[in-house]
């Protein structure tokens, strides 16, 4: 199953949403296709959707898919990365009134090269060629998630002690 999350920005991305149900309809995807339209106008005819999921059955989604294909929005794609999952990330594009300005492109393309563990499809004509080939993408790929909050924590313990030894 692939479970595709274009979040709850008030902005449609039906560019997202219906490139998806062309390759269900087409026969490109031979598994099933669960969609989270969000605001999109689009409305698939060869995938289960929903506008909004409850959290707990987004959750269900994303740990039994195969593929999570989501936008650009950090939560969206954070939500598989904390299972192991390597995300497909479509960042939404001012040009095509996904959003008012790019910088999910932007940021996206900050994480992909920092982390290395999303896959970042800015060409929506990409998308069904890593689909098909995904397994080849991935591997390779950190599955673990990077963070700082041990850094922190550890350094604000530093500030803490070290003024505790001024008092």
């Amino acid at each position: 199953m692939l479970f595709v999350t274009v979040g709850t920005h008030e902005q449609q991305f039906n560019r997202l949403v219906e490139y998806m149900d062309h390759l269900a309809r087409d026969g490109q995807i031979a598994e099933e296709v669960i969609i989270q339209t969000g605001f999109s106008t689009y409305i698939p005819r060869h995938c289960k959707w929903s506008k909004l999921f409850p959290y707990s059955e987004m959750q269900k989604y994303i740990q039994s898919a195969r593929i999570v294909i989501t936008h650009g929005g950090p939560s969206s794609f954070i939500a598989p990365l904390q299972i192991g999952k390597i995300p497909i990330v479509v960042p939404r594009k001012k040009e095509f009134g996904e959003h008012v300005n790019d910088h999910q492109v932007r940021f996206c393309r900050q994480v992909a090269g920092k982390n290395g563990n999303i896959i970042v499809v800015e060409s929506i004509d990409d998308l069904g060629g890593l689909i098909k080939n995904y397994e080849g993408f991935i591997s390779g790929l950190p599955t673990e998630m990077k963070s700082n909050n041990l850094n922190f924590c550890n350094g604000l313990r530093d500030i803490v002690e070290e003024i505790m030894q001024e008092i």
